[in-house]
């Protein structure tokens, strides 16, 4: 049975970023976030287009942001469940890794499988935009991978992951940070080249609408919001934000347009950590505009970590746990007012009140 006020902490271990959230588990099965951290660690950085080597630094850096995540967790006494991706799933010593992540944390770090990130991605996906009823197609687009899935409902109908993420391509075409018209070409026929069967096979199978997660979908929907609004806000929530192709073909030329890290620092509403690798991402991401034929995508703000959570509770509590995907704005409203310690028999009365006007109305307004 679920315990009220438990706490679950899951950490992302990916090849650009870390990420760690931790959650209050709420007696009806729902949980609020009640902290997150996330440190930029580069764990695939120089190991090429393959990789395969954790490079020493990059393995200092790792090991000093989980012994933090650690001390984070441990101070909200919570329980961890931690999952590494694409650079730790593809490096030679990755047990040399996990062995010492454990030995230093007692961190127990799974690695898991493109497809199973895919699934997860989904989990979290679900909670976070009402999309439970609708056919959808996500995308997202890491560091050294890219996963594709579509789903409806508890149902997966088609899912894969591709060696194709901003740090990888980074290295690959744009060596010192540095872009070139050359580099761009080659970049973009090589996603191409990697992608255009899958594009070929989700347009086969079909979807209603486009969801896409993680940093540089989501770096691109606050740089076009910056552009749209003439601010900038990194803190902003952009969950349910959607662009349109258009919007994204802008945003890739101002990018592009820029051949340094410092010039691009400059573009407004770009977190300047992702300056480096952001031009390999928005490549990618055009790229699948224009290989499934996008019109627009919408930003799902839960993604991995979130999915790691929804999964350890289904697994934990399968017989008591409810997920709710398809209630997600109700249940939304619903957890902010117990919090708020809301006046429970006046606002349901209000609520009946207010769909009776909106019922006897109905000749007047004709609303659905």
């Amino acid at each position: 049975m679920i315990e009220k006020n438990q706490n679950l902490a899951a950490i992302d271990v990916g090849t650009n970023s870390f990420h760690l959230i931790i959650v209050k588990i709420l007696e009806d099965g729902n949980f609020e976030v009640i902290d997150r951290e996330k440190e930029v660690i580069r764990l695939g950085e120089g190991s090429g287009t393959d990789i395969k080597y954790i490079k020493p630094d990059a393995f200092k850096r790792g090991l000093a942001a989980l012994k933090r995540f650690k001390g984070i967790a441990d101070s909200h006494n919570a329980s961890i469940k931690a999952v590494a991706t694409s650079a730790v799933r593809e490096a030679h010593n990755k047990i040399d890794f996990l062995n010492a992540v454990f030995e230093k944390t007692k961190i127990n770090v799974e690695v898991i499988s493109g497809y199973e990130e895919a699934r997860l991605i989904y989990l979290g996906a679900l909670r976070a935009v009402p999309i439970y009823n609708k056919k959808i197609l996500l995308i997202d687009i890491g560091g050294g991978s890219t996963e594709f899935l579509i789903g409806k409902r508890n149902n997966i109908f088609y899912s894969i992951s591709v060696k194709i993420g901003a740090v990888r391509l980074t290295q690959k075409f744009f060596p010192n940070y540095r872009i070139t018209e050359k580099g761009i070409k080659e970049c973009r026929k090589w996603v191409e080249g990697e992608i255009y069967q899958i594009a070929e096979s989700a347009k086969r199978i079909g979807f209603d609408k486009c969801l896409g997660s993680a940093g540089t979908i989501m770096s691109a929907g606050f740089m076009i919001q910056a552009k749209n609004k003439g601010t900038s806000n990194l803190s902003s929530i952009l969950n349910n934000f959607e662009f349109t192709k258009s919007e994204l073909a802008e945003l890739e030329k101002d990018i592009l347009k820029w051949k340094t890290v410092q010039q691009r620092k400059k573009i407004e509403g770009i977190d300047e950590k992702r300056a480096e690798i952001i031009p390999a991402g928005i490549i990618i991401l055009k790229t699948i505009f224009d290989l499934f034929g996008l019109e627009r995508l919408t930003i799902s703000g839960n993604a991995l970590r979130e999915g790691i959570i929804i999964d350890t509770l289904q697994k934990l509590y399968h017989q008591t746990y409810k997920s709710n995907f398809n209630e997600i704005k109700q249940n939304s409203v619903k957890q902010l007012a117990e919090k708020c310690k809301y006046d429970k028999v006046h606002c349901e009365h209000i609520a009946k009140l207010a769909v009776k006007l909106f019922d006897d109305l109905a000749p007047l307004h004709n609303l659905n």
